[in-house]
């Protein structure tokens, strides 16, 4: 290639410098250095332009070339001007994108209907000084909750340091980092405190700060069900111990109240108890406590019942939840095409109409079965008024395997096809006596290890388990999908590499793809 060529190239580049250096000044770095920096480079590359095509500046307003050097000096001014366009309209309209796999920048469901639900304005006060750690991304955290809830969210930060009274108003330590959501003014101010703080965390305090009352419900004990408050061996693992302590939590987090009641001798369900749990039953039930339960959901009761692969309630219970519609088979339920590795292990995208399997179902996710029971929904036997309906089946491939062994397949006499794991079912109960709602529910599940601490991390399990409750209990709020166990695997940026990056990606890396474009195309055009 000539020398004029490439001085033509070089100037071309020097242009380019030149005319973004207030690019660099104003928007993408701020740097004066750098301003300078570009400047005398570009000076340098316009000179070797001048110097190695000097001899056709006595020809310039004749010849070509004069077209030829102010329609690139043209080009250059609109192809910046149109960068400076496209970053101003990006500023302005502030358009985000979240290209992380677990969408740990995305706002879950339960989150965006808890903030549009609020009734009235909530204040996130952050205690924490700005040069922890934690500082930015808690900023982050808070910056989109408001960009959703302009009005009903907003928030601050303060030292505790600087802030005693603060501090002995919300009963926090000199050096305690926290997080206290308020609501109200004066002395119909309430609020809630939180030091772990993520996404769950944040819209679970909200939950709690707005709820009117806890809900209270009641996991009946007695018959070898899942103990609420202590480890349990976990089966064919010797040593191994799980426990529902996963489950309680959330629970708490989203403002149940949980406890435990043995019925025996016939003891009545409290009249504060917002939902009944029978979690894993493995022995039988007394005609006494299966009447109390009856009672209890002729009343507008409200239960869940956690079906256990290795245990049988009994005829008396068997019996109640007939009545409801449902039917609980012999054996464990396999699948040989939707599983987990193990046909026993059973996994499911097959849902019902229902609300409790809708938000679910919109984002297609795998409920996993450990050990299901096969359940039946019936037709004739039912008690007045009642209604049920399938929410999760097996896929068609699925089977009852009335033997289990190592070898399982589907054989003679066994039930196949698409098998019902949960339902759920209601009753009118308006004309009832001493009614306690106006609608009974009750929910079957055919597994009940989907409430261990080993199968809870599992984002189908633990929201079909919890929308079930949150439907159970006729809080339609609770039916969505909470934010997943999501640990964003993040790199701190102090001020000084954030500025880096931006000069990088909004000035350096533009102007080089321009420049090469520009090149090639002088390249071209002198040929």
């Amino acid at each position: 290639m000539k020398a004029a060529n490439i001085g033509k190239i070089l100037g071309g580049f020097g242009l380019l410098l030149l005319f973004s250096s207030p690019f660099t000044l104003f928007f993408s770095s701020g740097s004066f250095a750098l301003v300078a920096t570009k400047v005398v480079a570009g000076l340098v590359l316009v000179g070797l332009y001048f110097a190695t095509n000097f001899k056709q500046f006595g020809q310039f307003a004749s010849r070509r070339s004069s077209f030829f050097f102010g329609s690139t000096a043209l080009m250059v001014l609109l192809t910046l001007g149109a960068l400076l366009a496209i970053n101003y309209i990006a500023y302005k309209k502030n358009q985000r994108w979240d290209l992380t796999e677990k969408k740990i920048f995305t706002l879950s469901p339960q989150t965006l209907s808890t903030l549009k639900g609020l009734r009235e304005p909530v204040r996130a006060i952050g205690f924490i000084p700005t040069d922890h750690p934690a500082y930015e991304a808690l900023q982050a955290t808070f910056d989109r909750y408001h960009v959703e809830a302009p009005e009903r969210f907003e928030y601050s930060f303060k030292d505790p340091r600087r802030h005693p009274d603060l501090t002995e108003k919300y009963s926090l330590t000199e050096s305690q980092t926290t997080v206290v959501l308020t609501r109200g003014e004066g002395s119909s101010e309430t609020h809630t405190k939180l030091n772990i703080v993520s996404e769950q965390e944040l819209t679970n305090a909200l939950i709690k700060l707005t709820r009117v009352s806890e809900q209270k419900v009641y996991f009946v004990v007695g018959h070898g069900e899942w103990p609420l408050n202590q480890p349990m061996p976990m089966s064919g693992q010797r040593g191994r111990t799980t426990s529902l302590s996963e489950m309680k939590q959330q629970l708490t987090q989203e403002g149940y109240s949980t406890r435990e009641i043995n019925l025996a001798g016939g003891t009545t369900v409290p009249r504060d108890a917002s939902l009944v749990v029978i979690a894993g039953a493995k022995g039988r039930y007394s005609p006494s406590e299966v009447e109390s339960l009856r009672q209890y959901l002729a009343a507008g009761g409200r239960m869940i019942y956690f079906a256990e692969a290795y245990g049988e309630p009994g005829p008396e219970l068997s019996g109640l939840l007939a009545e409801y519609g449902v039917s609980i088979d012999p054996g464990v339920v396999a699948d040989a095409q939707f599983n987990g590795g193990s046909p026993y292990v059973v996994l499911s995208l097959f849902y019902g109409r229902h609300e409790i399997s809708q938000p679910l179902s919109q984002r297609q996710l795998n409920i996993e079965f450990p050990t299901a029971r096969a359940l039946n929904v019936r037709t004739q036997g039912l008690a007045e008024g009642v209604k049920v309906v399938p929410v999760v089946s097996t896929s068609p491939f699925g089977w009852v395997e009335l033997t289990p062994d190592d070898k399982p397949a589907a054989g003679e006499g066994e039930r196949t096809g698409q098998i019902p794991l949960v339902t759920a079912s209601t009753r009118n109960t308006s004309g009832a006596q001493d009614k306690r709602f106006d609608e009974a529910r009750l929910v079957v599940v055919g597994d009940s290890e989907l409430l261990m601490d080993s199968n809870w991390g599992h984002e189908g399990n633990r929201n079909l388990v919890m929308n079930a409750f949150g439907w159970a209990t006729t809080q339609e709020d609770k039916v969505t999908i909470r934010p997943p166990d999501r640990t964003a695997s993040t790199l701190q940026l102090d001020e000084d590499m954030l500025n880096r990056v931006r000069f990088v990606s909004t000035d350096v890396l533009p102007l080089s793809l321009l420049g090469v474009g520009m090149a090639i195309w002088l390249s071209r055009r002198n040929k």
